[in-house]
């Protein structure tokens, strides 16, 4: 299994796409990924992003994680 991890941005209607910023390489660890998340995740929503998926290679380790704040 690969060791790099990525997220993958989702908008409102679950298309996936690439915000401006956002790293252009894995991640080395799945700390690593989730470190960073919690640091950008406000400048993401600013972008459009409204939910994220969390990627080991090809295999989907969690999501959709909305970026929304709990109601």
């Amino acid at each position: 299994m690969s060791e790099s991890w990525i997220w993958r941005y989702v908008d409102a209607d679950g298309a996936t796409f690439t915000p401006e910023g956002a790293p252009t390489t894995p991640f080395p660890t799945q700390s690593d990924a989730e470190s960073w998340l919690g640091e950008e995740w406000r400048t993401l929503l600013d972008a459009g992003v409204d939910a994220v998926h969390l990627q080991q290679g090809d295999v989907e380790i969690y999501g959709p994680m909305s970026l929304r704040p709990a109601q």
